[in-house]
């Protein structure tokens, strides 16, 4: 089914030239339309383009009538633009029909339109780093890497069951460490995204307060102790506490050092079920990874886990 698809780069600037010809033609490839933001490709020191440019370039992408206003790539550089953003068009323009799409840096989107209008979006990939990987449109070397790599193809079914409004849940199986046996939770709001992006906005008029929630969490190139520290700030500003379970995705590229002593990512999960009496469940199939589900912030959802096995349903409420 072909659907029209608006790129644009609110937040760094796109170094990869290349991914994002290969993510165009991937998403071409596909069957659908792709419009191109004029600033995409936009440079301003680290940024795409100045604030005043991305910004108008976000407001572009919803007055663009597309199916889906998917970013370029994430970075650094809403936060510093939250202030600017038109939260109403925004809003008409996710109930005209246009599913907003992204991820990292991209939370900080998310979490204040959530806070601002109560809109929903999806946690997802990017262009560059979700379609533009290297190889040829529909080579494979049958892993996911190397030279003749495509998109993962758990990412693009997923994004596809949103084009074709077929996306309904996902399951996963978490990790082999202490986990509730058993838990169910209904009809509580799934929010979250990037770990950093989501602390940097406490206090702010930009961070949802959601109560009864389900909280997913992610990150990369955080050391484990950096994670531990941010989520003692969410532990004490009492966010944890209001949550009916908290998901912890996936948190790569960081290195651990002699200097650890044993201190890994485990340490910190271990710790947190020691503080928190909120479930904390595992290995969620989210974050700056290949294989990641696409996730509705701020729909009614549904949570049930047996067990190692977790199963959250939101087809009956997006």
């Amino acid at each position: 089914m072909k659907k029209h698809i608006y790129i644009y780069s609110p937040s760094g600037a796109v170094r990869d030239k290349a991914a994002f010809k290969r993510g165009i033609r991937r998403l071409q490839w596909l069957g659908h339309e792709v419009e191109v933001d004029p600033d995409a490709l936009a440079s301003h020191m680290r940024f795409a383009g100045d604030d005043a440019t991305r910004l108008a370039a976000i407001h572009r992408a919803a007055a663009s009538g597309a199916d889906v206003a998917l970013i370029s790539r994430g970075g650094y550089g809403l936060t510093r633009i939250l202030g600017g953003i038109r939260y109403k068009a925004l809003a008409k323009a996710i109930e005209r029909g246009t599913q907003f799409v992204g991820i990292s840096d991209f939370t900080a989107l998310q979490l204040a339109l959530l806070a601002q209008t109560g809109s929903l979006t999806w946690a997802g990939p990017a262009l560059c780093e979700g379609f533009g990987v290297g190889g040829k449109p529909g080579q494979s070397d049958g892993n996911g890497h190397g030279e003749e790599a495509v998109p993962d193809d758990i990412m693009e079914d997923c994004f596809n069951d949103l084009l074709t409004g077929q996306g309904e849940g996902t399951g996963w199986r978490q990790h082999r460490d202490p986990a509730p046996e058993a838990l169910r939770v209904l009809n509580a709001t799934v929010w979250g995204g990037n770990l950093s992006m989501l602390v940097s906005l406490l206090g702010t008029p930009y961070f949802p307060e959601i109560k009864g929630g389900i909280l997913f969490l992610e990150d990369v190139a955080e050391h484990p102790y950096r994670i531990e520290r941010m989520l003692t700030q969410l532990l004490h500003a009492g966010v944890l506490a209001r949550q009916k379970a908290i998901l912890m995705g996936q948190f790569t590229e960081f290195r651990l050092t002699p200097h650890d002593k044993g201190f890994k990512l485990q340490s910190v999960i271990e710790w947190l079920r020691s503080q928190t009496k909120t479930p904390v469940l595992t290995n969620l199939p989210y974050g700056h990874v290949a294989t990641k589900v696409l996730l509705p912030v701020g729909a009614k959802t549904d949570l049930v886990v047996e067990g190692r096995d977790a199963l959250m349903v939101w087809g009956h409420a997006t």
